[in-house]
């Protein structure tokens, strides 16, 4: 029995990774839509490059420093040198468990993901080289750092020694509240300030294929059932509770961004549906084994509102989050774990009491105390990384290149071949069309939809 139940964990794990994997085209996509014509590919290729770079430094030391035995047991760092080059993680456990192989694997893709959520924020203006550069030191020096914090576990023997947060200061995250959303959406903030404002801020361009943003929502939450019912690491009731929580925020949170948005702007919009997903989605990650179904509808909802209402503040304070990684990843972060001590339902996999089920504030001070660490070290971490980098290689591409888009001058490539198409007929049939054509060009021109 003991090995059929291993061997179950092991498929579920195995069918997480694959859907988790989905989430990096999927976030290519949601945040390619978003930018304009000329800049699309720039935006997938700073997320596939993130995956890349991340993913070769976890492979060599990353896992160790993530989920090594802590050096001096303090929980502040795996030691980096215990699963050196991941040699060590080829060899099957003695008892029936899960493979180390498929536990490395599948929280590598969480590290690359979090790095790769920071770049929608520097869209348009960062030079490439510059963000892969930046990928390995904030994916070495604070990621990898705090993941350890949250996501490494005291052996049960006490052999190994985990992170401060998870072990210490018992604070919940079951999927990455802290480690990935607050830790991208502060490090993008961070980023922001030192790499300054588009040329054009605040007209900023229209997005140019919403429909892709759309199916790319679609694709990031096909992949955070992986995302957060592996983070059960068993094939087991809590896994399922995990799904039914998360897909409940989705929808709750789809319905809160939408209704807040009728109200100030008149319309609801597709882009506001994908933002309201992806919004109510972060709040959940961290919430998802803590909360009942009724919970996590309230955490969807709260999330879906009010970074509804945080996206618009970069305007009123000059801040040029790009694509929002800040009003939705920090907001939605922040929301969704601290109200895991309001929310928490002792009837949950977490087993904990939040506030309103009698805990009193035990629960919420932890939280706070998480989200505090989390957004003090990696807001001084990223500030002095960025700037280091901006002194040396330097962080925006010229003007001339932000002008001409970062596809054509970074890349040599275009998302999409315009060719030439010609009109056939009438004398003033063929002019119509031309003036047609005309007006369209520069209507998108000015708007910032095509060059």
């Amino acid at each position: 029995m003991t090995e059929a139940i291993a061997a179950a964990n092991t498929a579920w794990i195995l069918a997480a990774f694959a859907a988790v994997s989905l989430m990096v085209p999927g976030l290519a996509m949601f945040y390619g839509g978003m930018v304009s014509i000329k800049n699309t590919l720039n935006m997938a290729m700073m997320t596939f490059g993130a995956f890349a770079v991340v993913g070769v430094l976890w492979i060599i030391f990353g896992y160790s420093a993530v989920l090594g035995n802590s050096l001096g047991g303090i929980g502040l760092l795996g030691d980096p040198l215990e699963f050196f080059g991941s040699s060590q993680l080829l060899t099957a456990p003695a008892e029936p468990a899960l493979p180390p192989a498929l536990v490395s694997g599948f929280q590598l893709l969480f590290a690359c993901i979090t790095v790769a959520l920071i770049s929608g924020a520097v869209a348009d203006r960062m030079k490439f080289g510059a963000w892969m550069l930046f990928a390995g030191v904030w994916g070495t020096l604070v990621y990898f750092p705090v993941a350890h914090w949250v996501f490494a576990f005291d052996s049960a023997d006490g052999s190994v020694v985990g992170g401060w947060i998870a072990n210490n200061l018992k604070a919940i995250d079951f999927a990455g509240g802290t480690a990935v959303h607050i830790n991208a959406g502060i490090a993008a903030l961070a980023l922001v300030l030192i790499l300054g404002k588009r040329s054009t801020f605040p007209n900023v361009p229209r997005p140019h294929n919403l429909p892709l943003t759309v199916l790319g929502s679609g694709i990031l939450l096909f992949g955070w059932f992986g995302f957060n019912g592996g983070s059960a690491l068993a094939a087991n009731n809590s896994a399922s509770v995990v799904i039914l929580n998360t897909v409940a925020a989705a929808c709750a949170g789809i319905c809160g961004w939408l209704v807040v948005e009728k109200f100030r702007e008149g319309h609801a919009t597709s882009l506001g549906a994908s933002s309201g997903l992806i919004a109510a989605l972060v709040g959940i990650t961290p919430a998802c084994g803590a909360v009942s179904p009724i919970g996590a509808l309230i955490i969807g909802v709260v999330c879906g509102a009010v970074c509804c209402f945080a996206v618009s503040l970069k305007y009123r304070f000059g801040v040029d989050d790009s694509l929002d990684v800040v009003g939705i990843h920090l907001v939605g972060g922040i929301l969704g774990t601290l109200m895991i001590g309001l929310l928490a339902d002792p009837a949950a996999p977490n087993a904990v009491e939040g506030l309103f089920y009698g805990g009193g504030v035990d629960v919420l001070w932890r939280q706070a105390v998480a989200v505090l660490a989390v957004l003090t070290y990696t807001f001084v971490l990223t500030l002095v990384i960025a700037k280091v980098i901006d002194k040396t290689m330097g962080l925006r591409v010229t003007e001339d290149h932000e002008s001409t888009g970062l596809d054509a001058a970074t890349h040599g490539e275009t998302a999409y071949v315009m060719e030439t198409i010609t009109v056939a007929g009438p004398p003033a049939v063929v002019a119509e069309a031309v003036e047609a054509a005309e007006t369209i060009t520069a209507d998108a021109a000015r708007a910032g939809v095509a060059d």
